[in-house]
């Protein structure tokens, strides 16, 4: 009889795509979905980056070289460079989408059934990398009612076992929006250096910090063979089909084991490389623009959900989202009652129940993450969904208007 691995039984869904099917069915139905579940942002990709790719004389699309095209390390190295991390080259491994650069990360820094530690909630697909990878995250579990701060470094420390061979953290973080300070990651590097530990450091959204500077954990001094910067051009640029990211390291050995686990995919992408080479083209103001349009877009979803009766969230410093707790029985099933049962206008809204984000069974259960990477007129439509949703769920916990039932289902 056949069966399908036991890895691929135990590799989780998407938690902010589990639910398109249900999403599908809604706009079948003609009901138009507002996504608020991922972080595919709604501005423009720069029209010179796009350029670069229309007008690119190649003749024959060859494979480029296994730790990416010379020029665009080199690129990526001045970027670098630019906010304060000093890093040559020879120190980037050039991947496929930031997702290729965890992985590696994983693949490079443990063994099978060692252990992870990371803060949760945490980004839905670690769980799946851990998986893939057969490593254990171990969580270490921030709170909303503390703004989804880190735990005191104690709790790290006690976490620590002959198996614990790295921490991975998120910052500014998805999906909490929590921007880590120069004193937390201090702590972090210290403990790893302490306990002979990777630090692995995901820095997707180091442009969109809103109420303080950003601190890169390569801004440490003292343990450049522990630190692994993470990233990837999709949120820095709006470029997410780019699939273009980078395993960034000084650790000589761990950037030629990454190397041998690149070769195995053969190259990064190369019209995509070609894409993000000419970002280095953009003037130094082109983040002014968007990290103010961000934070415009954080502010007013801020000020509508704490204005909603039940709500609780969070001012997030940085990145794109918002965690919120609902004043619901459950949030995996009042996502999906959006999309199959309820509609306001003959519209409705698309969110990431938080328990895919969260290691500890249980956690998560009345929480949701919400992206704000729709223009403030669709965020303001699709917040006075949820609001009118809320209203009329259910499963609700508050007491509810007799007005409120005007709607359309």
């Amino acid at each position: 009889m056949l069966e399908v691995s036991q890895r691929g039984h135990a590799m989780p869904l998407s938690p902010y795509r589990r639910l398109t099917p249900f999403a599908d069915a809604a706009k079948q139905r003609g009901v138009q979905v507002h996504h608020l579940n991922i972080g595919q942002p709604d501005i423009e990709t720069p029209p010179v980056m796009l350029a670069a790719v229309q007008q690119a004389n190649i003749r024959v699309l060859e494979y480029s070289p296994t730790a990416g095209y010379p020029s665009y390390r080199r690129a990526l190295a001045r970027y670098y460079q630019q906010v304060g991390i000093s890093v040559t080259p020879d120190d980037i491994l050039v991947t496929a989408g930031g997702s290729e650069a965890i992985f590696f990360a994983l693949m490079s820094c443990l063994n099978p059934g060692d252990e992870l530690i990371i803060p949760e909630p945490f980004y839905g697909a670690y769980t799946a990398f851990a998986v893939a990878t057969d490593v254990r995250i171990v969580p270490v579990t921030s709170h909303l009612a503390d703004g989804f701060a880190p735990p005191l470094i104690e709790e790290f420390e006690r976490r620590i076992t002959p198996r614990t061979k790295a921490v991975l953290l998120c910052t500014p973080n998805n999906p909490t929006g929590y921007v880590y300070s120069r004193a937390e990651l201090e702590q972090l590097k210290d403990l790893c250096v302490r306990h002979s530990l990777y630090l692995l450091s995901d820095e997707a959204y180091r442009e969109f910090c809103y109420d303080g500077d950003y601190v890169s954990a390569m801004h440490l001094s003292g343990a450049d063979d522990h630190i692994v910067i993470l990233d990837t051009i999709s949120k820095r640029y709006s470029a997410c089909g780019a699939r273009i990211g980078a395993f960034v390291t000084k650790n000589k050995a761990l950037q030629q084991t990454a190397f041998k686990f690149a070769q195995m995919r053969v190259s990064p992408p190369g019209l995509a490389q070609v894409l993000a080479e000419a970002a280095s083209e953009l003037p130094d103001t082109y983040f002014d623009h968007t990290k103010a349009e961000y934070q415009a877009r954080r502010d007013l979803m801020v000020s509508r959900l704490r204005a909603m009766p039940g709500v609780e969230c969070p001012v997030p410093g940085g990145a794109f989202y918002v965690m919120a707790r609902l004043p619901v029985d459950d949030c995996d099933t009042f996502c999906q009652w959006l999309l199959e049962e309820f509609s306001y206008h003959g519209q409705t809204v698309m969110l990431s129940p938080a328990s895919g984000f969260y290691a500890t069974k249980g956690l998560g259960k009345q929480e949701v993450r919400m992206a704000y990477v729709l223009n403030c007129e669709a965020l303001g439509l699709a917040l006075t969904c949820l609001e009118q949703a809320l209203l009329v769920y259910p499963g609700r916990e508050v007491p509810v208007p007799e007005a409120a039932f005007d709607q359309d289902r």
